[in-house]
């Protein structure tokens, strides 16, 4: 197949079939220093986009074949939203998903617009990336073209919330040296506090990257992390060694889950053993609760 790829095992949203709306040529109004799929000019246009039927063919034969995937996820071999015919595609998916819910990737460049806003409300998960809070910052990671303005960004997200009723999920990946300060992510909180999104996915570089730039540690990214109020966030890491075995009481732990909702991925790499345990008694005490968030579940203090 052309269009489709995997599926994939995704632990934030579950098995995944991916839609490529550009597989002969990368095409996108970023250039972000961290992609995966390596440096290229920005461009505002898809070169030699598919046409729907043909991708709604593969789609079918897809859905046939794996019929225990949960999502089925638009995206492309650089920006989604600049595919022409995203809104008759998203028409007919919606028609064959069935119980599968349907996720777009987005870098969020275009949400300021309407027609992607009406296009977008009819997707069962949004994900659109923010990495940075100033202009300067979003300049050097993300490299976009010159018509693009981080302003416009912001408000085009704020202005979506309103307006969308399902799975709203922000991704802020982190690149060191760059917005890796707490200063620029207490920004990014006062923005997040008035995009709302349902959660917030908070990552670092894990593949090889276009440009010659590094990730940062587990533990760093959890700091940053809690600098993020009111909204459930995933740190989200590939770090096998990042287990820091640090020794909490009971009454830390509550402290920490009643500023900040954390994943049993969280409770595995920060706690050592004892601290796990005294987490397990106090989750059968009733003094945790959890909660679902996406394919995401969180802890919080349940104070009674």
């Amino acid at each position: 197949m052309k269009y489709i790829f995997g599926p994939v095992n995704s632990r934030r949203f579950g098995l995944s079939l991916g839609i490529d709306l550009s597989p002969d040529k990368k095409s996108c109004n970023f250039d972000c220093i961290y992609c995966e799929l390596g440096a290229a000019k920005p461009v505002n246009t898809i070169t030699y986009p598919p046409v729907v039927e043909d991708v709604i063919d593969e789609v079918k034969k897809a859905l046939n074949k794996f019929q225990t995937i949960d999502v089925i996820t638009i995206t492309a071999n650089g920006e989604p939203t600049l595919y022409p015919e995203l809104n008759e595609l998203v028409e007919h998916l919606t028609k064959i998903k069935g119980d599968k819910k349907l996720l777009i990737l987005s870098n969020a460049s275009t949400i300021n617009q309407k027609e992607v806003q009406d296009t977008l409300c009819n997707i069962d998960i949004v994900k659109l990336s923010l990495d940075c809070a100033t202009k300067r910052c979003f300049k050097r990671i993300d490299r976009p073209l010159k018509t693009i303005d981080l302003g416009n960004i912001i408000a085009g997200m704020q202005e979506f919330r309103k307006n969308y009723k399902g799975l709203f999920v922000v991704e802020i990946l982190v690149v060191e040296g760059i917005n890796d300060k707490e200063e620029e992510f207490e920004k990014l909180s006062d923005i997040l506090q008035t995009i709302k999104p349902d959660r917030v996915d908070i990552g670092t570089i894990d593949r090889p990257p276009a440009y010659s730039v590094k990730p940062i540690g587990f533990k760093k990214l959890f700091t940053l992390s809690q600098h993020i109020k009111n909204i459930p966030t995933v740190v989200v890491s590939r770090d096998k060694n990042g287990l820091f075995n640090e020794d909490f009481t009971k009454e830390e732990i509550l402290s920490l889950l009643a500023h900040r909702p954390i994943t049993a991925e969280d409770v595995q790499k920060l706690f050592s053993k004892k601290s796990q345990q005294r987490f397990t008694d106090l989750k059968k005490s009733g003094k945790i609760r959890s909660t679902f968030v996406g394919n995401v579940e969180f802890f919080t203090h349940h104070a009674s």
